[in-house]
């Protein structure tokens, strides 16, 4: 009996470290002067501790092992750069460590927020009595980190004409409406009236 007690704290450790989520960032790099600086990308909606191992030809780096850096979420930061030699390209390759275990001695870096595609395409279409209710989802959208498209319906004949065929009561309802029509990966709404409604909606599994 002493036995399996003393085993549970093993098994509950290894059960939480089986549903940890794991992370992806991505790499990007850009050319100043003769530094190469790389960046991580973080699509993520959580932030996340990062370090790079470089290795390759054309560049000298600066030594020591590398450090974890900050990459908030739906960011991107300068990891690293690199000198480029004179007369030479830089070529290489390289290894993260990526974890959302937060550490307290981690560098933190200025960052550039970015934007993200959501779980579902965003398209809001706005007739012209739109206003009020127009703004109470396209401001939050504005402050999101969501990419999103939105389409004044009285400058687009095309669609207007698209519309007005999907609707009940055809053009003349379009006319009247005051609420944004939103398309959520291809399904239209046509009464939500918030940002968080929205939100509710796109996340909502199929």
């Amino acid at each position: 009996m002493k036995k399996f007690l003393l085993l549970l704290p093993a098994l509950f450790v290894m059960s939480l470290s089986t549903i940890a989520q794991e992370y992806t960032v991505e790499i990007e790099d850009e050319l100043q002067n003769n530094r190469l600086l790389i960046f991580a990308v973080n699509k993520n909606l959580v932030d996340l501790d990062v370090s790079i191992t470089v290795e390759g030809t054309g560049f000298r780096q600066r030594g020591g092992e590398p450090r974890k850096v900050r990459v908030p979420a739906t960011s991107k930061v300068n990891l690293t750069s690199l000198v480029v030699e004179r007369g030479k390209q830089a070529m290489y390759t390289y290894k993260l460590d990526v974890s959302d275990s937060l550490s307290r001695r981690v560098i933190k870096k200025p960052f550039e927020l970015i934007k993200i595609d959501p779980k579902k395409p965003i398209t809001l279409f706005l007739p012209d009595l739109c206003s009020v209710k127009c703004d109470t989802i396209i401001n939050p959208l504005k402050r999101s980190p969501y990419n999103y498209k939105a389409v004044k319906i009285s400058e687009d004949e095309n669609v207007k004409n698209q519309l007005s065929n999907a609707l009940v009561g055809g053009a003349q309802r379009l006319d009247t409406l005051t609420s944004p029509i939103i398309m959520l990966g291809g399904k239209m709404y046509l009464q939500l009236e918030s940002y968080e409604e929205m939100m509710s909606k796109l996340n909502e599994e199929e």
